[in-house]
């Protein structure tokens, strides 16, 4: 436990300060004592627990409308937190936090009364206090409420992370969030804009005719993506479920039922790894257009990010790490093949799995005994070239072995019309010119399970809906978590979810 002297205002203040790992007996000291403040309050008749608070203003609202209300004398009513105290002699000076700022409260004994005025050494930082008052100006200039009633909310009884550094402990921060919004302004200023990214794309599609709709999460036949699905079981039905993957399956029966454009904004399930890119459980837009191909889904990405950022910031260029990225621009165009060629030396499309595991090995990459083709090559890729680009960028037409449920490519029938945008290395989605041929999107996924491809699957019932017919079709799926980490200038996913999924404690 420590102590710090600090000059606030009109006044010294001296505030109780706890690291942020306390030792347990430290830990159990500070909140014994606050349980006995806990019971005195009670024992005065004090209701630690209210049930409501009639507030006026917010602290952003009071210091907003400060003239107004001064000039008038008008009593506000403003709650939140309290994050500082000091004593004064027969004064006593201290900050409430709410969601929208802060707010200095000024409390004289002769104001309150000497029995409301001596319970204050039974609050505590942290605690939730409702406070009634006038507002002025102290000599500092500083707008303060002075307080005539002091209502306490909430009875905190364990101590804030040390408030003027905030929580720098990463696993703390990750474990207990709401100590993390609650003492670290920039985790507060990160979840704001990752909610304003959300909504700013539905008023995006929304005023292009995009409809939002809502498909199943428990499905009988994962499909949409090659991943590894969570298993669950249906016990009404009696039938093995799993969690979707993609909802990219579903989407596209709606294409086929004459919704000609939809999209979705829903979670995602991977039972696959945690790092700074991956979360299993995970935000995506997928959205799909009748009578389009991967050539307007790539304006649409370019109207999109372009769109965002005005709205953001006000301007097409945005920060991200070290790097400022213009997305007002073109983006730049990269094939995957000749990509790939260029760096290896050879055309990938001409090599067995067998001469690309050689391949990767010269470069240091680790592969299994049982990779995939496909893997190898998307791997490779992701390696080798998918590091290095900066700038915003399409790498464009995929081989078709890594995706099956893409249009083969007009111009190359070794080639499928994919694109992935990547902005400094980071993958952000993926789009397709759909396969809207019923037989051969049939085959496709019987090559896929007669290879014995990793989660290949047949879904009868999606083959049989596009032998009704599918409308030629551009879809598109983007990362809303690592959308938030590049607006936002966050380098890992764990800052833009608010409660990612992480390993367990070690005892």
């Amino acid at each position: 436990m420590l102590c710090s002297r600090i000059d606030f205002d009109d006044a010294p203040v001296i505030v109780v300060l706890m690291s942020v790992h306390p030792s347990q007996s430290s830990s159990s000291a500070t909140r014994e004592v606050r349980l006995q403040k806990l019971a005195k309050l009670q024992e005065l008749g004090v209701v630690p627990y209210a049930y409501s608070w009639q507030r006026s203003h917010t602290t952003a609202q009071a210091l907003e409308q400060f003239e107004e209300l001064s000039q008038s004398g008008k009593e506000v009513r403003v709650a939140g937190r309290l994050m500082s105290r000091r004593e004064h002699g027969k004064t006593q000076f201290g900050h409430i936090q709410d969601d929208a700022g802060r707010l200095q409260l000024y409390l004289r004994k002769d104001t309150l009364g000497e029995l409301a005025f001596g319970r204050l050494e039974l609050l505590d930082i942290g605690d939730l206090v409702g406070a009634r008052g006038e507002l002025f100006k102290t000599r500092t200039g500083e707008v303060t409420v002075h307080v005539r009633e002091l209502v306490l909310l909430a009875k905190s009884l364990r101590p804030l992370p040390e408030k003027f550094h905030g929580l720098k402990d990463v696993e703390t921060r990750y474990r207990q969030r709401y100590l993390d919004l609650l003492v670290n302004p920039d985790a507060r200023r990160v979840f704001r804009v990752r909610t304003r990214i959300v909504s700013l794309i539905r008023q995006f599609l929304d005023n292009r005719g995009f409809v939002e709709v809502e498909t199943p999460v428990l499905q009988p036949i994962y499909g949409g993506a090659a991943a590894r699905p969570f298993a669950t079981f249906y016990n009404v039905l009696e039938q093995r479920m799993f969690l979707r993957i993609s909802d990219e399956l579903y989407l596209k029966r709606l294409i086929v039922g004459g919704l000609e454009r939809v999209y979705e904004i829903g979670k995602d399930f991977r039972n696959e790894g945690l790092d700074r890119f991956h979360n299993p459980e995970f935000t995506q837009l997928e959205l799909y257009q009748a009578y389009a191909d991967y050539n307007d889904m790539m304006a649409l990405v370019e109207e999109l990010f372009a769109f965002l950022a005005k709205e953001l910031s006000g301007r097409t260029e945005i920060e991200f790490g070290k790097h400022t990225l213009d997305l007002g621009r073109p983006w730049r165009r990269l094939q995957f093949g000749a990509a790939l060629a260029e760096r290896i030396e050879a055309d990938p499309l001409k090599l067995s799995r067998e001469m690309l595991i050689k391949v990767a090995a010269r470069f240091g990459i680790e592969t299994t005994a049982a990779i995939s083709r496909a893997k190898l090559l998307d791997k490779l890729f992701s390696e080798l070239v998918q590091k290095s680009i900066i700038d915003p960028t399409f790498v464009l037409d995929y081989p078709k072995v890594t995706t099956p449920l893409a249009k083969t490519h007009r111009a190359n029938p070794e080639l499928v019309e994919r694109f992935e945008p990547i902005i400094c290395g980071l993958e952000l989605g993926n789009a397709f010119s759909e396969l809207n041929d019923p037989l051969e999107q049939r085959r496709r996924f019987e090559e896929g399970v007669a290879q014995n491809e990793e989660f290949a699957t047949v879904d009868e019932d999606y083959c049989t809906a596009l032998e009704y017919g599918l409308p030629p079709t551009g879809g598109l799926g983007l990362g809303i978590d690592r959308l938030a980490m590049v607006f936002a200038n966050q380098d890992s996913i764990r800052d833009v979810i608010l409660f990612p999924q992480l390993r367990p404690q070690q005892e």
